[in-house]
Parts: C-alpha cells; sequence; structure tokens
C-alpha cells in the first residue's frame, strides 16, 4: 500500500471515529492496515490468519465489531457469494467492478464500460438514479485437456 493511500484511509477513519462519537483504538487502525496492505477479497477467517501473521493480536469479536464500523465509514464492501459465506474487499478509493466469482472460490474483478454505458441507458429510459450495481457470474476454470 502506498504512503499516500495509508494517510487517506486512516484521516478517512479518524474522521468518522471522530464525527460519529466512537473511540479510537489501536486494534481498529491495526484491521484497516491489514486490509489495505494485501488487498483483495477476504473472509473473516482469512483477516483473523492476516492479523495472525502480522503479528497483532486481536479477538475474533472485535475483529467482526471493526468490520461493521469500517463498512459503515465506507472504507470496506461486504459482498455475499452464492456460497452463502461473506466476502470484504477495501472500498477506498470507491470504484466500480464486477466479479467473477470461480468454483474453487476464487473471485477474479473485472471493468468493462459497456456495463456503464447499460446503466446510463436505464436511468435515461426509467428516469431513475442508480445508487449502486453488483455483477456477478459465476465460473470454472477451462480444463486445457478438454476444451
Amino acid at each position: 500500500m502506498s504512503e499516500n493511500l495509508r494517510d487517506q484511509v486512516r484521516q478517512k477513519l479518524e474522521n468518522f471515529l471522530e464525527t460519529g462519537g466512537h473511540r479510537r483504538t489501536p486494534e481498529r487502525f491495526a484491521v484497516l492496515d491489514v486490509i489495505y496492505e494485501q488487498g483483495g477479497h477476504f473472509d473473516i477467517d482469512t483477516l483473523m490468519s492476516w492479523m495472525s501473521k502480522a503479528k497483532r493480536k486481536i479477538s475474533r469479536a472485535t475483529l467482526y465489531n471493526t468490520i461493521e464500523l469500517l463498512m459503515e465509514a465506507g472504507l470496506v464492501r461486504k459482498h455475499q457469494f452464492e456460497d452463502g459465506l461473506s466476502q470484504f474487499e477495501p472500498g477506498f478509493p470507491a470504484r466500480q467492478h464486477d466479479h467473477i466469482i470461480l468454483d474453487n472460490g476464487e473471485v477474479l474483478e473485472f471493468c468493462d464500460p459497456r456495463i456503464l454505458n447499460i446503466k446510463r441507458t436505464l436511468e435515461e429510459h426509467f428516469d431513475i438514479e442508480i445508487l449502486h450495481h453488483a455483477l456477478h457470474i459465476y465460473a470454472r476454470r477451462k480444463d486445457p485437456k478438454n476444451p
């Protein structure tokens, strides 16, 4: 993670905590740092493992509470894919992308400007404002021996 991004996300959390009257704890910032250092999608067990590898002791309850707080602050996004497990990813800076979920659990991200064109068309046609969208494509890798 670049130092600039680290400073931005820490400041965003700092502002959110102050505005909401939440306590500023080292654990909250440690979780934030680890999430943004690792990047990508993760579940709670993966995050626990990352915290352990970073030699940051934190309880599972604190981890769940911190994730909820980071979601409220717009710093983490939550996804519910087909398997029912909650997956999370860094949410700042906000960037539109969609997901391909492979049958082995791997999550790939992609962005296609044609989807933005579809959104604009829908907004104009139905006179609506699309607040956000989610496109999840479920797939598996082709077997190179059996195309």
